[in-house]
């Protein structure tokens, strides 16, 4: 019986020959054969430019030329097998550096120059970037994650969620997901642009404009971030953009709506009138609505969000655009809500909502706790949907599923939702060609205010029209809060107190037959 050894050594001069085989056929092979790109429709080109008559050739014409062969003649290396092996793993290296180490496609966390421009704390603001030489597609993620609005809220946020307060504790590299991800199966659209990650560490909804003083326990800078941000990436890169996608979840797509022109303002004083700037609000588009239940506002969460909004101004310093805050004057405030600023922006914005969003019930105190829910709760929640679709139905550019959940665009199953048979990815995609064929248009007439329509199989406006949480059957995958197990959507509805024979008496159908649609996801 031979040894392990034995094994191992007869292995590897087996691999060895394979190697040195297949480098042997590729080494020798024509130029014409070995071409990647186009190498059929090379080909193709070859025979289509030879002539249909060929001259009659001799019997010594007609010989075919073949590479010239050798023996291989493995014996020799046989007694030094491990410097053979090294020496074959260097060529290997060598001809193909990429197998040799993983490429890094981590963002790389730069703090900023100016160090004015700071953190809740004080400490220095930054941002994580991937560059992707020769693109000129740039993508810049502003980070959600709730705000506070008075020294408490503050207080109590920088003890349990310092890391959005503070930058001292931020990791060396950041792996994006999503749109971020550098994976074209991941992010079939934007895996190749330069990807940028803001963190969210001021606490304001990227608004505030105030530092730290003596008098002051907190700076207030999200918006001078931004700005702050963008003028560094100019230095790398940015000024030569053709297209700069200010992108946000949660507080950070609010912080989109808030910031989207001021960017492009900013690019267009600085000289840069060619890069396109447009938003994506993924998750950031609250309404004012009236709670479920009216709380005293002792902290972020049951406070009611207007009021948590117009406190938060007025303790952060926020900003509003120029054009909102004019045609709300003394409510400034409303300038936080989608449906409020939306309507007075410049820039083209891309609006990505739940129809249930699970931040918007939190704040109007429905707290899907894992306890069926009352009928007057069930209500309010499809009234939430009724109201959000309303706000939603005149914007041009959006994608709105009917599930209960909060953010997206970062989400490594952002490709599996759809609307309609569209999925989000799909949806940008086509939303980018109709930019771009606006632009064109527009161009050549030498204004600005046509509007190319969707092009058919390319939609643009998809929203959900069944009316109850997760009636999409591609939403994400609910989990039972107790026990960690998957439920059907008949289940969850169930669990959440639906009552399937009074919803298909109000629908005027049999309850077998609702129950059907609710499980095909009709």
């Amino acid at each position: 019986m031979r040894s392990r050894g034995g094994f191992r050594s007869s292995a590897g001069l087996s691999a060895v020959r394979s190697c040195l085989l297949l480098l042997f056929i590729h080494m020798s092979a024509p130029v014409e054969a070995r071409r990647v790109r186009g190498g059929r429709a090379q080909t193709r080109r070859v025979q289509q430019q030879q002539p249909q008559q060929q001259p009659q050739q001799t019997p010594e014409q007609q010989r075919v030329e073949v590479p010239e062969s050798f023996p291989l003649d493995f014996t020799a290396v046989e007694s030094n097998m491990d410097n053979f092996m090294v020496q074959v793993k260097n060529l290997a290296q060598s001809l193909y550096p990429c197998s040799a180490k993983k490429l890094d496609q981590d963002m790389k966390l730069h703090l900023l120059s100016n160090l004015s421009v700071t953190c809740n704390d004080g400490s220095s603001s930054g941002f994580y970037i991937k560059e992707s030489k020769g693109s000129r597609r740039w993508l810049l993620f502003l980070e959600g994650g709730w705000y506070c609005f008075n020294k408490q809220t503050c207080s109590s946020r920088y003890e349990t969620m310092r890391n959005l307060m503070s930058s001292t504790k931020w990791p060396q590299s950041r792996r994006g997901t999503g749109i971020l991800s550098p994976d074209p199966e991941e992010n079939p659209h934007w895996w190749n642009a330069n990807m940028v990650f803001i963190p969210y560490c001021s606490s304001d909804v990227w608004s505030g404009a105030t530092p730290k003083t003596e008098h002051s326990d907190y700076a207030f800078m999200g918006s001078l971030i931004i700005k702050e941000v963008v003028k560094e990436l100019l230095t790398k890169g940015l000024d030569k953009a053709k297209v700069l996608l200010l992108a946000g979840s949660s507080a950070g797509g609010t912080g989109v709506l808030l910031n989207v022109d001021g960017v492009a303002e900013q690019l267009q004083a600085a000289g840069h009138r060619g890069v396109q700037v447009r938003g994506l609000v993924d998750s950031g588009w609250f309404l004012d609505n009236k709670q479920y239940k009216t709380t005293d506002c002792l902290d972020t969460v049951s406070c009611a969000p207007t009021e948590a909004i117009k406190r938060g101004v007025r303790y952060w310093g926020g900003l509003v655009p120029e054009s909102c805050r004019q045609a709300h004057v003394g409510e400034e405030w409303s300038c936080f809500l989608g449906y409020k600023v939306y309507p007075t922006l410049k820039s083209p914005v891309f609006v990505v909502q739940w129809l249930f969003d699970e931040a918007q019930l939190t704040v109007d105190n429905i707290h899907l706790t894992g306890q069926p829910l009352h009928e007057a709760q069930w209500r309010y929640i499809q009234n939430l949907g009724q109201e959000l679709r309303s706000t939603l139905r005149d914007i041009p550019a959006m994608f709105a599923p009917a599930c209960l959940s909060h953010e997206l665009i970062t989400r490594t199953y952002w490709m599996d939702i759809q609307v309609k048979g569209t999925s989000l990815p799909r949806a940008l995609h086509c939303w980018d060609r109709s930019l771009q064929s606006t632009l064109h248009l527009n161009s050549s007439h030498g204004q600005k205010k046509h509007r190319t329509p969707p092009s058919r199989g390319c939609p643009l406006h998809l929203m959900d029209s069944c009316p109850w949480p997760h009636c999409n059957p591609s939403c994400p995958t609910i989990r039972d809060q107790l026990t960690g197990q998957e439920m059907s959507v008949v289940q969850f509805l169930k669990h959440m107190g639906f009552d399937v024979q009074k919803m298909a008496q109000q629908q005027g159908m049999d309850a077998k037959r609702l129950l059907g649609m609710l499980s095909n996801g009709s």
